[in-house]
């Protein structure tokens, strides 16, 4: 068994859910979408502690209200369903009816109880799931050929380039504890939850008001800090199971190793959360904002989140345009009372705004930064101590492309 040093972080960039021991994976194609997997699970051995973040739209879909609903009663799953290519959102009744249908069909399958079960879906909104190919595929999913957790992170997918990736080990109490994460999303994806979808497992043992308290402090500082359209969605969901099979002592915030565990929890979300960003619909670029200096952490992150929201902003920085005015302009509707004359706006090493006035800059040079893929803005209020980042990408020709024939 590898060993780490006691604060040590290690990273594992093609690793996921399954790392973690006592948990299995796997999808396949149900006839959801036309050829690509569509359903997919995630398995633990034993009942798991959870906890879960949701979209703060209004118009919850009905999987999001069965799974809160079913992690009422004992605040523990065993099992997620994951369909995508349908959302079963904005569907009525009968939404709910086929929502719990579903959980009831997989929980047969796996022979534990309905509310063991999560159910969640990401698609076209407004229709009803298809149910004969779900209850068929359902009754397939768990043979052999499907358990894979490949299959899993793709099944997930609808607009996305990519699968969304990562899992972490540290040590606690002697213990190797793991954390994995895969997530989907490209876009409808705004601060306070969007359409996105993140799955994090742990065996790490943790009572469920700590494991809730580490998931909505990490979801403040990754997930809830990413912008592609401004855009939130009816589904989002955030789910993490801690199953205990690491067997450490439990895990608390009094406990001497809980600032590693969640350095270890913000390490995963924060790199799924840059890498939805970064996988916007048409996106080329990522773009990270720093604030610093804010009077405030709620401060700091408005700011951060009312750059990474402009359209003006992320269109010049498509089109390689060092116009900082858009970003200051951003700064100053931000909601947040600002000092002109002491902020400071820099677009990665070259200074662009300060004092009240712009700076001299040699614009060829900012022009071929913003070439590159990732791009930083630098922000110091100088107004205090706190600080905070936040994500999106540039908007392109190809957003619009995607989304005006999304459902076609």
């Amino acid at each position: 068994m590898p060993t780490f040093s006691k604060n040590e972080v290690v990273i594992f960039e093609e690793e996921s859910i399954a790392l973690p021991a006592g948990y299995r994976a796997g999808g396949m194609h149900c006839g959801l979408k036309r050829k690509k997997l569509d359903l997919g699970y995630i398995v633990s051995d034993v009942p798991a502690t959870v906890a879960g973040v949701y979209t703060t739209n209004i118009f919850q879909a009905a999987p999001l209200l069965v799974t809160q609903e079913s992690i009422a009663k004992e605040n523990m799953i065993q099992a997620i369903l994951v369909n995508s290519g349908n959302a079963n959102a904005c569907t009525g009744e009968q939404g709910l009816i086929d929502a719990f249908e579903i959980q009831k069909e997989f929980a047969n399958e796996l022979g534990i109880k309905e509310h063991l079960v999560a159910v969640t879906s990401t698609g076209v909104i407004g229709e009803l799931l298809p149910m004969d190919r779900l209850k068929a595929g359902i009754k397939q999913i768990l043979h052999e050929e499907h358990e894979d957790e490949a299959n899993f992170k793709q099944a997930i997918l609808t607009t996305d380039t990519c699968i969304k990736q990562i899992a972490v080990q540290i040590t606690i109490d002697g213990k190797i504890v793991s954390i994995g994460g895969a997530a989907k999303g490209s876009g409808m994806i705004h601060p306070n939850m969007a359409t996105m979808l993140g799955f994090v497992t742990t065996d790490a043992n943790i009572a469920h008001e700590d494991l809730l308290y580490a998931l909505k402090e990490v979801t403040n500082q990754t997930f809830n800090m990413i912008t592609v359209d401004g855009d939130t969605s009816t589904n989002d969901m955030v789910l993490l199971m801690a199953n205990g099979i690491a067997d450490n002592n439990q895990l608390t915030k009094e406990h001497p190793d809980w600032d590693l565990f969640m350095n270890g929890l913000k390490v995963v979300c924060e790199s799924l959360a840059k890498k939805i960003a970064k996988d916007g619909e048409g996106a080329t670029k990522l773009i990270e904002v720093q604030v610093g200096g804010a009077f405030s952490t709620n401060a700091a992150r408005a700011v951060g989140k009312a750059i990474i929201s402009s359209n003006l902003v992320k269109t010049a920085i498509y089109g390689t345009d060092p116009n900082w005015g858009r970003i200051v302009s951003a700064i100053g509707y931000s909601g947040v009372p600002i000092e002109p004359n002491t902020l400071k706006v820099s677009i990665g090493a070259f200074p662009v705004f300060e004092n009240g006035l712009p700076c001299p800059i040699v614009e060829a040079d900012v022009k071929k930064y913003l070439e590159l893929e990732t791009i930083k803005i630098l922000v110091e209020l100088n107004q205090g101590e706190y600080n905070a980042t936040a994500w999106g990408c540039d908007l392109t020709y190809d957003y619009v492309k995607i989304n005006a024939s999304y459902r076609t």
